[in-house]
């Protein structure tokens, strides 16, 4: 095992509680049989050692939070203009795959950097924890560098046999709300992310999916669809996380090793930190519950980065995409300006 000292992790769970680890960490290659354990792992999960088990836990609710928080300064950063043509050049390349037969649809990262006037990490770790439910805040920091977020998505929720997870995609202004509900693009984006991942949990036990549904997070909508296993035999979180990420929703469809090679190229050649999109999760003596690391910032030093996703489909258009990654950043920098 390994150490990280001055150290510190989080996850707010869906019933409410928030759960936080503080360093140093020891990291371990599989889940501890008792306590609590944080699953930091990077999108192509070659981290060898992903679980970071704290010295110290401390349980807390939002309203605690909120209330430790409130003396917590805005982030004060000043963000760089996003150059539109790399994208451009990946959206080309990722249609001419699609058409070609190779994909059915892939996600593509674009990245928004800026510089901070002072240590950001303080005012951003605030500003995540300060968000509510249906968002939930998490973040892994480490010294002067880490990265902290408001995810709406569920990776999966495991106690004993009973597995909760989402399919979330599909993407709008909340002002465009009743033209989304009927939209053919963003229905058929939605409908590949929730059929996948029926399929490949169908094998397991007694499924329930649930109707789809519009989530409201205030500036922006989403498609979401929840769906409910009640598994046949035990399972442990690794091999669910092997089989759930990535969902459609930041992946590959189909995902195959071919196609996940080229969506890690887009995702560097654009400038993606290697754990946007990955499953980050608290296994708490049993229980085990992972989101996935959407809508945050990383920052190292005063350099700071948002990234985003689209998903892109053959019916996709080149100024519809770059629109919705703007929308995505823009609510993370909402999260941040804030009081």
């Amino acid at each position: 095992m390994e150490h990280h000292r001055d150290s510190l992790a989080w996850l707010a769970r869906r019933d409410g509680s928030v759960l936080i680890g503080h360093g140093p960490f020891e990291e371990s290659a599989t889940v501890p049989g008792s306590g609590v354990a944080f699953y930091v792992q990077d999108f192509a999960l070659q981290d060898r050692l992903p679980w970071k088990i704290p010295r110290r836990i401390e349980r807390s609710s939002p309203s605690e939070l909120a209330a430790r928080l409130a003396g917590a300064p805005r982030l004060d950063c000043r963000w760089q203009p996003v150059d539109a043509a790399p994208f451009s050049v990946v959206f080309q390349e990722v249609m001419s795959s699609i058409h070609g037969g190779v994909f059915e649809k892939t996600v593509p990262v674009v990245t928004e950097s800026g510089s901070a006037g002072e240590a950001p990490g303080a005012s951003i770790i605030a500003a995540m924890l300060r968000q509510r439910m249906p968002l939930q805040s998490y973040g892994w920091v480490q010294g002067e560098s880490g990265f902290a977020g408001a995810t709406p998505e569920l990776l999966f929720s495991l106690n004993g046999r009973s597995l909760e997870t989402m399919a979330l995609a599909g993407t709008a202004r909340s002002e465009d709300r009743d033209v989304f509900a009927v939209d053919e693009k963003e229905i058929r984006e939605h409908e590949y992310v929730a059929q996948t991942l029926v399929s490949k949990l169908l094998n397991l036990g007694r499924l329930e999916r649930h109707t789809r549904e519009i989530l409201d997070l205030g500036p922006i909508v989403h498609f979401l669809t929840m769906i409910h296993a009640e598994l046949s035999a035990p399972m442990v979180p690794e091999d669910l996380i092997q089989r759930l990420h990535p969902t459609p929703a930041l992946g590959s469809l189909p995902r195959t090793e071919g196609t996940m090679e080229l969506l890690l190229e887009w995702r560097n050649r654009l400038g993606c930190p290697a754990r946007f999109g990955a499953p980050f999760g608290v296994w708490d003596g049993g229980r085990f519950d992972a989101v996935v690391a959407i809508r945050a910032v990383w920052w190292e030093g005063a350099h700071l980065r948002i990234p985003a996703g689209c998903g892109i489909i053959e019916a996709s258009r080149l100024v519809n995409e770059w629109r919705e990654l703007r929308l995505k950043r823009e609510a993370v920098k909402r999260f941040l300006d804030l009081p």
